[in-house]
This record gives C-alpha cells, sequence and structure tokens, in this order.
C-alpha cells in the first residue's frame, strides 16, 4: 500500500522519466489541465481506467505500474471514508504526508489524549512557539492519528491570531452547528449560554477539537471545556499563561537531523543525498523551521534543474539585505522572498493585491476584480502562485493565502504599488463584491429577479439557486466589504446593496449577521438624511432585532423610529410595516392587545397604500396575533384572506415572495385548525405546507410542518405514517429547529414498537 498521494506518486513518476505534463498528455490522451490537477491534489482521484493510462503514457515497468495504480486505488477508499468521516467537522482533519520528527511531542499529545480519556488530567494542550515551527503541523498530525479514539468526533477551527482574528462568538458558533446544534437554538442562547451550551456538550462527548492559530487567551477562553473527557488541542504563538489547569507544549526549530530528512522527503533522497551538506546548509538558512524549510524544498522540486548549492548561494544572498519579517522571522521571509522574486510581474502583482481580500480563502474572481481583468485570465496567474508555494488551495478547490504569506504580500504592497493603486484596487474588490451581492439578493426582491442582459459578471449568477450560494458562501467578504464602505462613507453604495436583501433574508434567517447588516444601512440611510430610506432600513433593523436576535424592547423602538420617519416622508407603505413589526413585537412579549390593535392598525394603512407585499404581512401578523389571543376562527379567516390573495390569476406579486407566504399561510392555516380540534383538516394543510416549504428551499418550515403533521396523525391513531413524518424531521438535522427535533423525537419514542 502506497504511503504517499496519489499525486505525489504521479509527479515523481512523470519527472523520473523527464516528461513534461503536456508530453505526458500527448502519451496518455489524458488532458494538461486534469494531470495538473491530479498532482496538486486538486480533483477527484481518477478512476482505473485513467490511472492505467496514465501508466501506459509514462511507459512503467510492472512494479511502477503497480505503485501507480494502487497510490490510486487507496485515495479513492480514502477519500470515500473521509466523505462519511468528515461529516459534522467544521474542516475534515488533515496532516502532511511527509511529516518528519516530532516524537517526542507527538508522544506526550498522546500521553494527554490518554489521561483526557480517564478524566485525571488537564483537558487542554496549548502548542506554542514562533511563526513557521510546525504547531498547526503538530497539531493536525496528532488529530489524525488519535481521531479513531474520539467517536464523538475531531474538529479544526482556524481562529486566524495572526491577522484579522476571528470573533470568539463566531468559533463559538461554528463549533455548536458542527457538533449538530440547529440555528434556531442558538438564536435562543446568549453568548454565555452557548459557552455553557458547549462544555456541556464536551463534557458528554469524547471530542478532539483543534483551536488552530490563537490570538490569545481571550479568543479561546469561551471554547475551553470544564471538564470530562474530550481533548482540545491550541495553537498559538503565544503560551497563553494566563490560561489556567492547561498543559504547555513548547515548539521550537526542528532538530537539524529532523530539518535534513524533512527536506530529503520533499526533495527525493537520491537527488538531496548527492548534495547532503549542501541540503544542511539550507536547513541551516531556514532557521530549521518546518514553513520556511517546505518552501525552499518546494522552490527546488519545481525547479528541477537548480542545484541545492545554488539554492544556499541564493538563500544566503537574501538574508543579508533582507530585513526581519513583520512578525519577526527573517528566515522565514528569506524563503518567501526566495520564491517572490521569481514570479513573473504579473503573479507578483497579484500575490500583493490578495492580501487585500477580507476573508480566510478567495476564488479566482478575486483577483480578477483586484486586477481588472477576466476570470480565466486571472486562474492563470493564481495558479502560477499555487505551483510557486505561495498560495493553498484547500480541500473545497478555493484558494487560500498563509498568514505569514498575506502579511508578507501587504508588505510588499506597501513598497512596490503607489498608494493610488492600492486605493484603486481596494475599491475594484469593493465595488465588486457590493454590486454581485446587490445583483444576486435581486433575485429574490419583487420587480428584479435574473440580472439585467447588460450586465457582466465575473461569476454566474443565472438561477436563484446560484445567487443565494454565492450570497451564502461569499458572507465573509462582502460583509467586510458593506463594513468599509460603511466606514468610508460610501452610504450610497451601502443602502443599495442592503435593500437587495429585504427578501433574501428570509431564506438565511439565523446567519447571524442581519442585525448589523441593517443597522449599518440605517446608519447610512440616516446621513443621506432621506426619511423613506431611514423608516425602510429602520423597519429591516426591527425586523432583524426581532426575529433573529429575539431583542424585542430595541425591536420596538425602531419600529417607532422608522414609523416617525415614514411619516415625514408621507409613505403609507412604511407606516404600515412599522405597525406590522411593532405588533409582532409586542406579541412576542406576551403583550397582546397592543398586539392585535397595532396588526389591524397596519392592515388598514397597507389598504390604503395599495402595497401587496406590505398587505399580505399585515394580515398573516393580524392573525398570528388573533391565534395567539385564542380566536383561532378569526384567525383561520384573515389566513384564508391571504391565501385567496395570492392564489387569485391576477396576483400581482412576485413568484418567489408568493410561494414564501403561501407555505408560510398553508402552515398557518393548519395550525388555526388544529387550534379548533380540527384534526383531518390540520393534517392536510400541514402536507400541503411540508411540499411547498420543500419545493422552494424552506427547510425550517419544512421542519415545522412534519413535527405538527406528526402531531396530529397520532391525534388520529394513524401510527405509522406519523414515525414516518417524525423521521423525516428528524432528519432535517440541524436546518430544523431544536425544539421541534425533540419533540419529534419525543414523540417519536412514544409511538409503539414496530
Amino acid at each position: 500500500m502506497s504511503e504517499e498521494p496519489f499525486g505525489v506518486v504521479l509527479r515523481g513518476q512523470r519527472r523520473r522519466r523527464r516528461l513534461t505534463i503536456e508530453e505526458l498528455a500527448e502519451a496518455s490522451g489524458v488532458s494538461v489541465r486534469a494531470i495538473g490537477d491530479m498532482e496538486r491534489g486538486r480533483s477527484k482521484v481518477p478512476q482505473r481506467r485513467t490511472a492505467m493510462a496514465l501508466a501506459e503514457g509514462l511507459g512503467l515497468a510492472e512494479a511502477e505500474r503497480e505503485a501507480l495504480l494502487g497510490a490510486a486505488r487507496e485515495a479513492r477508499a480514502t477519500r470515500a471514508t473521509r466523505a462519511v468521516a468528515g461529516t459534522g467537522t467544521v474542516v475534515p482533519p488533515r496532516s502532511v504526508g511527509d511529516f518528519t520528527g516530532r516524537g517526542g511531542e507527538l508522544a506526550r499529545l498522546r500521553q494527554a489524549a490518554a489521561r483526557a480519556d480517564t478524566g485525571e488530567g488537564a483537558s487542554v494542550s496549548v502548542i506554542s512557539g514562533p511563526p513557521g515551527c510546525g504547531k498547526t503541523t503538530l497539531a493536525l498530525k496528532a488529530a489524525a492519528d488519535l481521531a479513531q479514539e474520539f467517536p464523538g468526533g475531531c474538529f479544526v477551527v482556524d481562529l486566524h491570531g495572526v491577522e484579522g482574528p476571528m470573533d470568539p462568538g463566531e468559533a463559538l458558533l461554528k463549533l455548536l452547528k458542527a457538533l449538530g446544534v440547529s440555528d434556531r437554538r442558538l438564536t435562543q442562547e446568549d453568548a454565555a449560554g452557548r459557552a455553557a451550551l458547549l462544555r456541556a456538550l464536551l463534557g458528554e462527548r469524547r471530542c478532539l477539537v483543534v483551536l488552530d492559530n490563537a490570538r490569545d487567551e481571550g479568543q479561546v477562553r469561551a471554547l475551553l471545556p470544564g471538564g470530562g473527557r474530550s481533548l482540545v488541542l491550541v495553537t498559538s504563538r503565544r503560551p497563553l499563561t494566563g490560561l489556567e489547569d492547561v498543559d504547555r507544549l513548547a515548539l521550537t526549530e526542528m532538530a537539524r537531523a529532523e530539518a535534513v530528512e524533512l527536506l530529503r522527503r520533499i526533495l527525493g533522497e537520491e537527488r538531496a543525498d548527492a548534495e547532503i551538506e549542501a541540503v544542511g546548509r539550507v536547513a541551516e538558512l531556514c532557521g530549521q523551521l518546518p514553513l520556511a524549510l517546505r518552501v525552499a524544498g518546494n522552490w527546488l522540486t519545481v525547479r528541477s534543474g537548480w542545484s541545492v548549492a545554488h539554492l544556499v548561494r541564493r538563500l544566503a544572498d537574501e538574508e543579508r539585505r533582507l530585513g526581519a519579517l513583520a512578525a519577526g522571522d527573517v528566515r522565514v521571509e528569506a524563503a518567501f522572498e526566495l520564491s517572490y522574486r521569481q514570479l513573473t510581474g504579473e503573479a507578483a502583482r497579484m500575490l500583493r493585491l490578495l492580501s487585500l481580500v477580507p476573508a480566510a480563502d478567495m476564488t479566482a474572481a478575486y483577483g480578477a476584480a483586484l486586477t481588472a481583468t477576466g476570470v480565466f485570465e486571472a486562474e492563470d496567474v493564481m495558479e502560477e502562485l499555487v505551483e510557486a508555494g505561495l498560495l493553498q488551495v484547500t480541500f473545497t478547490g478555493r484558494y487560500q493565502l498563509h498568514d505569514l504569506l498575506r502579511l508578507f504580500a501587504r508588505a510588499r504592497l506597501a513598497r512596490q504599488e503607489e498608494p493610488g493603486e492600492r486605493a484603486a484596487a481596494e475599491d475594484r474588490l469593493r465595488t465588486w463584491l457590493l454590486e454581485t451581492a446587490g445583483v444576486a439578493g435581486r433575485w429574490f426582491k419583487s420587480g428584479h429577479g435574473a440580472p439585467p442582459s447588460s450586465w457582466r459578471g465575473l461569476v454566474p449568477l443565472e438561477s436563484a439557486e446560484q445567487a443565494r450560494a454565492w450570497l451564502q458562501g461569499e458572507a465573509p467578504a462582502w460583509l467586510a466589504a458593506l463594513r468599509g464602505a460603511a466606514g468610508r462613507g460610501e452610504h450610497g453604495r451601502v443602502v443599495q446593496t442592503v435593500d437587495a436583501m429585504e427578501w433574501f433574508c428570509d431564506l438565511w434567517l439565523f446567519w447571524g449577521h442581519w442585525p448589523e447588516v441593517f443597522r449599518l444601512s440605517s446608519e447610512s440611510a440616516a446621513a443621506l438624511g432621506d426619511p423613506y430610506l431611514r423608516a425602510f432600513h429602520l423597519n429591516c433593523h426591527a425586523w432583524a432585532l426581532n426575529t433573529c436576535e429575539h431583542r424585542h424592547r430595541e425591536a420596538l423602538e425602531r419600529a417607532g423610529e422608522a414609523l416617525a420617519h415614514a411619516r415625514r416622508a408621507q409613505d403609507v407603505t412604511q407606516q404600515a410595516s412599522a405597525l406590522a413589526h411593532a405588533a409582532n413585537a409586542h406579541r412576542k412579549l406576551g403583550e397582546a392587545q397592543e398586539a392585535a390593535e397595532k396588526s389591524l392598525a397596519a392592515i388598514d394603512l397597507a389598504e390604503e397604500s395599495g402595497d401587496p407585499e406590505v398587505w399580505l404581512n399585515a394580515v398573516a401578523s393580524h392573525a398570528v396575533s388573533l391565534r395567539a389571543a385564542g380566536r383561532a376562527e378569526e384567525a383561520l379567516h384573515q389566513d384564508e384572506r391571504v391565501l385567496a390573495f395570492l392564489d387569485a390569476p391576477d396576483c400581482p406579486v412576485s413568484e418567489f415572495i408568493a410561494d414564501v407566504i403561501r407555505a408560510n399561510t398553508i402552515y398557518a392555516i393548519g395550525l388555526d385548525h388544529a387550534a379548533l380540534g380540527r384534526w383531518r383538516e390540520a393534517a392536510g394543510h400541514y402536507r400541503d405546507a411540508v411540499v411547498e416549504s420543500h419545493r422552494i428551499g424552506l427547510t425550517n418550515g419544512e421542519g415545522y410542518a412534519l413535527v405538527s403533521l406528526g402531531q396530529v396523525l397520532v391525534e388520529l391513531g394513524e401510527t405509522e405514517e406519523a414515525r414516518s413524518c417524525l423521521r423525516q424531521a428528524l432528519a432535517l438535522g440541524d436546518e430544523a429547529d431544536s425544539k421541534e427535533l425533540r419533540t419529534a423525537q419525543t414523540l417519536l419514542d412514544a409511538l409503539p414498537a414496530e
């Protein structure tokens, strides 16, 4: 069985035959791009016929042929296993294939895992040391080796402590979601409650958590268990002495013999041993730091015509004239500088500009926006950076710039780019992110839908599904761009972008940032001095506070402000919206009379305005208020008015908005019938709500309808269908409300055995 990845085996056999990728492509019939992607581990593992074609093209002898085919078989098996084992993890734990040395450190971490299993030792180990010393690699190697001992799962979170550290609350959310906690449950807890929930889960289960690249104690304190059998590995440049009851493992440079061995593995033993003294000198010049060794070794691998002695001369020269890296390690910068100096002008400029990307990873479209080029042109340049070892490709296929390289690139940006060009690149990126977010959001907004034929974007947004995927996948970047635009006083750009999110936010209810988004747009609207804009964005902010964070008193305040500005603008539509949001807040606060009065007033104003969306929402809000007050028959009448309006052949509401309101209203009618004890009628509407919610992707609504249907079927004595519905609800996992899932499990457990 091969111990090396398929791509490494393929590249080694190709180079031993002194074939270029193009020559192997011609001999095997496999495309140049496919071979390149295989060698870099970017593509799927090839099927047997593709591996056979490559073996034929290489002219392999029997033993080498079997090594290549064996590597392909092993990779396919590993991929299949990882697809199952990776479910629920934050990042699938992976270790470097040519990991070298650190035997004593690994033994200490194995001992820590064993002590945690008995509950007698510290449940946290802090791995600290200078940049580039291999903290992350060691932690991931330990996680890979120990994963089988932690049946509760293995989870890795990069805290980005070098630059742009992740907020502890965001890291907490990532871990809780990975552990199976639903978005609905998360919104019911404040920061302290979420931290307590994480401690409880880690105390109940045996999990291994790697918190990588921590900035300080405050970033990780809320993420640590209070006991139990779980183990948390924290990597940081600092020893985090403020943390109590933890094991500490201080990591320094590798021993010289280990550093030389790592270079031998990267270069191949034959080539390294031919210049073993020069290899030792490279190890010394790199400070025996694993990151620097790997960058230097990769350069020798890519530049197969270079001698190791030539690399020694280059490194020695660079070290004499280079200043210290911003993080304080000159040898790492020397290795980076060596690679950087060999780049084409386009690639060097791309690396500098990529340091401006406000996200952990990116696609080629980011490079295109920064450089004002096409996506394919940008991708070609970014692939040059991948080949040079200066840009990584993640397991998802996205590009990633290491923290240290980001600092290096930003320093070069400051030295080599004129301030005006840097500002122009930042503006191009910010403009692209916000314009694309606006176009994607308007897929879901009344009167818009698909982008206009004149729009030429860097990413495909040809369907609502693509728009939703882009908005969710690139949220860290466009949110950062929105913050940047607000900070620069680009108020028109802010309100225009956020206006597009009016209905999309219903599809991603528990993202966690809608209150901030609408607060920023409210502030920009205030700066613009437009009372209508202020009313609209304050209404959106009231919705977010009320629905996403359950801050009902603040929601009432924002709705009141919105009402005042809507009256100044003489806009009846926004007045009606403000009253509807206020009614919802009153209802959540248990103030039934106020809720009924304001929702009824909202209906009157909505009818006056003639805005169908506002009218529909106002009527639906009034129906909920009536049902909560025990007036289910009146609530049913209001809900039926909404459905009749939507089903009319001349309904003026856009298809998407009509679908969302229809699915919610059908479910609401089921609730009305259930409140009246009409179980058969309720069941019929719940079934319809399941179908409608599933069709349009409202998974949370689908979960509500399935659980309610299961409850009604139990009342009707239809046990088997009830069992099926409840199981379907449970299968939705964290896409459904955790409270509903607990109800489903309780009902399922109470059913008679099959």
